[in-house]
Formats: structure tokens, C-alpha cells, sequence
């Protein structure tokens, strides 16, 4: 149920739940509640093109070119520099030298103090860059952390691929990481 529901539709979902519920006729639940959602003129929105929606929050945020991350990195020794791929990928093609890795699916709960899984580097006030593969994640980790209150945070508009193609260092992740992929020959 939807916020945009009229009281009556959700008085009568509920309704429709319960006696349905009891005599176990989901059918029948479903086709009256597709009738209500019509009368009410409540319509179900359709799945966002998620390029599209990334693109559209890029006018909210810091968008940074390889150019310009190159520029702060070497005027800013405290910058912390975020890598949101996942392992596979930063130990398959490497990561931007001094970047530290933190997946996407853990970001929050480690820049959050009060997680158990907070990681001290990640400080309200410091500058902060996320890149992941294509720019696409890293917008979405932005409007996270400036959601949660992070002050300076920007992203790699091109992602690693973009850092690659200009033809800038890579650092080989998979000579320190723990991760490895199984051999092909291997069984």
C-alpha cells in the first residue's frame, strides 16, 4: 500500500484482507483490489529506468572528472578516497592507488558511528570521493551519505572505467586482497 491511497481505499484493503484472509479466496482479493485501485484512480507507478534516475541526481551532486580528482588527490593528502565496487571486481581490474574499498551493500553501516561495523576513517567533515565501475552506484552513495550527514562528498563521474581509459595508474588488488577467484582448471 502506497502513501498516495485515500483512507477509504486502505480502509477497504484492510477490509478486503481480513475477509479474504478468512475464507482463503486470494482471487478474489486480488481482483477487488485492482477494481478499487481503478475507481480510486490509484495506479501503480512503473519501474524507474534506473540510468535515468542516476543521471537526474548528478545535477544534485559533486560530479568530479578524472582531471579534477587527479588535482585533489595530489593537493589534499587527507582526502579519503572510496572504492564501491565489489571484490570481484576491484581484484579482477585493480583500483585507483590509495583508494580504500568499501562495498556498496556496506557503506553505510560503515561510515554510521553508531553501527558495529563503523570504520573511523569516515568522518562527517572530510573530503570524500566514491567511485565505483561507471559512475551509476556512486551518485546513489552520495545522496546516501548526504542523507546521513556527510558535509563534503563527491563522486567520479566516469568511475574506475573512466580513470582506466585516461590511461592512469592502477593499483593491483589482487596481490593484497584475502579474495581470489577459483582457477578455471581447478575443480
Amino acid at each position: 500500500m502506497t502513501t498516495s491511497n485515500t483512507l477509504f481505499e486502505q480502509a477497504l484493503h484492510r477490509y478486503l484482507l481480513v475477509s479474504c484472509l478468512g475464507c482463503l479466496c486470494w482471487g478474489r482479493f486480488w481482483i477487488l483490489r485492482i477494481f478499487i485501485r481503478t475507481i480510486s484512480g490509484t495506479k501503480q507507478m512503473p519501474i524507474q529506468d534506473i540510468f535515468a534516475y542516476t543521471t537526474s541526481l548528478k545535477s544534485e551532486i559533486e560530479n568530479l572528472s578524472v582531471e579534477s580528482l587527479k588535482e585533489e588527490l595530489a593537493q589534499n593528502p587527507e582526502l579519503l578516497l572510496i572504492d564501491i565496487r565489489e571484490i570481484q571486481e576491484v581484484v579482477d581490474l585493480g583500483t585507483i592507488p590509495g583508494a580504500i574499498h568499501c562495498p556498496r551493500g556496506m557503506l553505510e553501516f560503515w561510515a554510521s558511528p553508531a553501527s558495529p561495523y563503523f570504520r573511523d576513517y569516515f568522518q562527517e567533515n572530510r573530503r570524500t570521493v566514491v567511485f565505483c565501475a561507471g559512475g551509476g552506484r556512486s551518485v546513489l552513495a552520495v545522496k546516501s551519505m548526504e542523507a546521513m550527514g556527510f558535509n563534503d562528498v563527491a563522486h567520479l563521474e566516469a568511475g574506475f572505467s573512466g580513470w582506466q581509459k585516461a590511461g592512469e595508474a592502477i593499483e593491483d588488488a589482487s596481490q593484497t586482497s584475502r579474495w581470489m577467484r577459483k582457477p578455471k582448471d581447478a575443480p
